[in-house]
């Protein structure tokens, strides 16, 4: 039997993780432009990129000159490669990495700004644009042809949901049907308490030829070095494998040779890569700690198979397959993230309490068509480069808007006929679930830590608390619009207010034209105000070009909306983590400075704007103070006639 066994694939996945960037969706519009961009240079105009070693390396120096990359990469044309080979995946840019209709039909909704929804599932436009591509993306795998959404889709309507870990560790087997049915029943039994995780994936690896040989092999020959490195089947190169060996001697020893030193086991088992390290540890050890090792010997074991083997041969079983096992679960949660953020783009799929399913209306979309997605799921499709209407991909997606309409009515218990109806079914929902996010991950006290992160820039934290797919002044609006909605007692649209786009998860995503929108805030009269529009104008800026820069669109957006809506009476609030004194000034005089339309014809007498600094919405929710209180409050200082220098201190600051 041949010593040499290649890595073959064993699952699907989305894109490559050298394409797997904070800002997702921005990055991607703002690739598009770059490669529009790049192929508009008349040099490049008659090249092909294909072998182009030369053309690929001067893409990644475009990249780097306009700030898309940093750094100096060691093999630019790969690096170029896989930069784009993602966006190949999903059908926006072609093998020749040019836009395809579907690159341009999205390029072209990023420079118009208006994602909005227009389609039956009311999602945005580029998320429909982004579901549609999933739809049709095929993968390759061990000569199978599998549609990973398509596969996800039958699983999610016939399961009702997936748990984090079977969406990371099972979905991506299922590359044919014969496999799908098999995970969809093996789900099926670990949810009555059947069944285990880690013998579904041995199995599936079992079955396959490449590593049923490398077992024979394994276990009829001496474990060395070269042994374990062979039979090992590295993705990159076996020399990653070779820290196997020492470990593998070490393990022997501690379990055959019963070996009471294990710390050379403990020092073997640092040295083992990746994630396949902190499975190992937690396999054999209680704690992986080097003193708790050296002090408790081999009180510190665990009792799993493994180190209950008795001979040579139940070692090496239990070692081939740990170590496949590990490298398969490394592999696969490595994917998860990736086919996550691809996922997330469609604005149908919710991860969220370590459950992952469809939004209310795709859930139902979907529902209706469950038993026919396998037909197609493991078919290539012919219009991946193309952009057409989502019938067009299949029959089976063929619209019967009534029927899902029906089903959504069942889902909620109401009658539900009309797309108005839909539509209000699809707010009221959204609107539980922003609530219970609300309740869950933003108090009072977790919005005033993240603005003292806001103060402070600590970009870090808020990515990884808010979310890695919009950049900093995007989740500070967010957070203001939170802010203001629970100061607001919860009362108002505040997810049309904020006019951010949004996932299906209700975490904002940043747009490459986006992340400055208003929030516009419309108040009902009652007895504490009359009805009112609020413009809340936000900024992190805190240099001396703010003056400059927000006196002119704070000024200019209050203006104009009091130009439009002359009848209707408006104010605007400007948030900032710093306010320079000119500033407050500027927007002082705006009280009494006309504000004319662009051809002079029309003008309001003055406008009204408030200055807040981000110290003062903390006590504001350290307080609990609400708008009620705070209405007056600033119509008070805004009718004040103290000077400019002492106005914030004495009519603001020491109010609230």
């Amino acid at each position: 039997m041949a010593s040499n066994f290649p890595f073959k694939s064993y699952c699907w996945s989305i894109g490559t993780t050298s394409f797997r960037t904070k800002n997702f969706n921005r990055t991607i519009e703002e690739q598009l432009g770059l490669i529009r961009q790049f192929w508009e240079i008349h040099a490049n105009v008659s090249e092909i990129w294909t072998g182009n070693n030369k053309l690929q390396a001067k893409y990644y120096d475009f990249m780097v000159s306009v700030g898309f990359v940093d750094g100096e990469a060691k093999n630019k044309p790969k690096d170029a490669r896989e930069k784009t080979s993602g966006l190949v995946d999903i059908g926006l840019l072609n093998s020749e990495r040019k836009l395809t209709e579907v690159g341009i039909a999205l390029l072209e909704l990023c420079d118009n700004g208006d994602f909005k929804s227009d389609n039956f599932l009311e999602i945005d436009q580029d998320s429909f644009i982004y579901l549609k591509q999933l739809l049709k993306t095929y993968n390759e795998v061990d000569g199978n042809i599998v549609r990973p959404f398509i596969v996800f889709a039958y699983l999610e309507t016939k399961l009702g949901f997936l748990t984090q870990d079977e969406f990371k560790y099972l979905v991506p087997l299922c590359i044919n049907a014969e496999t799908t049915k098999m995970i969809e029943n093996e789900i099926r039994l670990q949810r009555t308490g059947k069944g285990n995780t880690d013998n579904v994936l041995i199995n599936v690896m079992m079955a396959k030829e490449n590593y049923s040989q490398a077992y024979t092999y394994f276990m009829e020959n001496s474990a060395t070095e070269d042994l374990i490195c062979s039979v090992g089947m590295n993705r990159k190169s076996r020399v990653y494998d070779k820290a196997y060996y020492p470990f593998y001697n070490e393990l022997k020893s501690v379990v055959l040779d019963m070996n009471d030193d294990l710390l050379p086991l403990y020092e073997a088992t640092k040295k083992i890569s990746g994630k396949s390290k902190t499975f190992w540890s937690n396999l054999i050890f209680k704690n992986f700690n080097r003193g708790g090792i050296k002090t408790n010997g081999r009180k510190h074991l665990t009792n799993v198979a493994i180190l209950e083997a008795t001979n040579e041969k139940e070692f090496k079983d239990a070692f081939f397959k740990m170590m496949h096992l590990f490298k398969m679960k490394s592999t696969l949660s490595d994917y998860l993230d990736l086919n996550r953020r691809y996922f997330k783009t469609t604005e149908t799929v919710i991860f969220a309490d370590s459950k992952v399913e469809f939004d209310i209306m795709p859930k139902c979309y979907f529902g209706n068509i469950a038993d026919e997605l396998l037909s197609i799921a493991f078919t290539e499709s012919k219009y991946l480069f193309t952009d057409v209407g989502i019938s067009t991909i299949s029959p089976i997606f063929g619209l019967d808007i009534y029927k899902l309409y029906q089903q959504l009515g069942i889902k909620v218990g109401k009658t539900v006929t009309t797309a108005t109806e839909a539509k209000a079914v699809v707010r009221d929902e959204r609107y539980v679930r922003f609530n219970k996010l609300i309740d869950e991950k933003f108090s009072n006290d977790a919005l005033v830590d993240l603005l003292n992160k806001f103060d402070v820039r600590d970009d870090a934290y808020l990515r990884s608390y808010i979310t890695d797919n919009a950049n900093v002044p995007t989740m500070f609006e967010y957070i203001l619009g939170i802010a203001w909605y629970k100061i607001s007692d919860r009362q108002g649209d505040i997810l049309d207010y904020m006019n951010l786009s949004l996932e299906a998860d209700l975490l904002p995503k940043t747009h490459a034209g986006g992340g400055e929108a208003d929030i516009v805030y419309l108040y009902d009269e009652t007895s504490n105000y009359p009805q009112h529009t609020l413009l809340i104008e936000a900024t992190l800026a805190e240099n001396t070009g703010q003056r400059v820069l927000e006196m002119e669109s704070v000024s200019r957006h209050i203006g104009e909306y009091c130009l439009k809506n002359k009848d209707k009476e408006a104010y605007c609030i400007f948030i900032s983590t710093k306010l320079l004194l000119n500033l407050i000034r500027d927007f002082r005089t705006r009280k009494t400075t006309p504000y004319f339309s662009s051809n002079g014809e029309n003008f309001v007498e003055g406008t009204k704007i408030i200055p807040l600094k981000t110290t003062e919405l903390k006590t504001i929710l350290q307080k609990d103070i609400k708008y009620t209180e705070l209405y007056p409050l600033f119509e008070q200082a805004y009718q004040s006639t103290i000077g400019v220098k002492d106005w914030y201190n004495n009519e603001i600051l020491n109010k609230i």
